[in-house]
């Protein structure tokens, strides 16, 4: 190894914007077997199909559809 290294011609990662956020979220537990199932059929681990479906619905502005039950009420 070098004792010096020059980065003065170096150039600035361009993919830094997409960069992730790391989180700490909290989902219903078949959910998570849904996507490691998913996972195991395409070979993509778990958590990046779930950013991947995130991230689809952001692109097309889908908005969840909130339907509260009455029963029991």
């Amino acid at each position: 190894m070098r004792e010096e290294y020059d980065f003065s011609q170096g150039v600035r990662n361009p993919y830094i914007k997409r960069s992730r956020k790391q989180i700490t979220i909290n989902l219903e537990e078949s959910t998570v077997t849904y996507f490691k199932q998913l996972a195991e059929e395409s070979g993509i681990p778990y958590q990046t199909l779930i950013n991947l479906y995130l991230t689809d619905c952001v692109k097309k502005e889908l908005k969840p559809e909130m339907v509260w039950s009455t029963k029991g009420a």
